[in-house]
């Protein structure tokens, strides 16, 4: 059985795939363990790699797949980005690459920031990327072209 990944528009990693009855599996740097290979997981992978190793962010300011309580709902955020204080700064929602990026899935990102209250919101499908910089004073947003460097942030 060969494993065809879908091209995304991030860098390519050299990722270590495995397969175990039938079932691809990718492993995951930040977890240390090794997860079912779904396209979603395939994106997240591949932008958890372009934060590292574009963008330069610490590996170890990274968490994937948090939990948080919405609405009296537990939720998840696919990944949150903190600062060297331990503050969070950046949550990114994650999309298989089938899935359009539309306002209802900014609008998602947007719920979870409503808990979360960083300043970078990131909504990804793998091919567009969406940056967004929030103003939690003002309550207003600005979308951005790239993402800055973490040093920068």
């Amino acid at each position: 059985m060969k494993f065809t990944p879908t091209e995304l528009n991030l860098p390519e990693h050299p990722f270590k795939i495995t397969l175990k009855d039938s079932q691809f599996y990718i492993f995951d740097d930040i977890r240390k363990k090794h997860l079912v290979l779904t396209p979603e997981e395939w994106v997240r992978q591949h932008f958890i790699q372009y934060l590292i190793n574009d963008r330069k962010f610490p590996k170890t300011l990274i968490q994937v797949e948090g939990g948080l309580s919405l609405n009296q709902l537990q939720k998840r955020t696919d990944i949150v980005v903190f600062n060297h204080s331990g503050e969070r700064i950046m949550i990114v929602e994650c999309k298989a690459p089938s899935i359009k990026i539309t306002q209802g899935v900014f609008d998602q990102a947007a719920r979870y920031n409503s808990v979360h209250k960083v300043e970078w919101l990131v909504v990804t499908n793998g091919l567009r990327h969406c940056y967004a910089r929030i103003d939690h004073g003002a309550s207003s947003f600005k979308f951005c072209e790239e993402l800055p460097l973490f040093q920068d942030l």
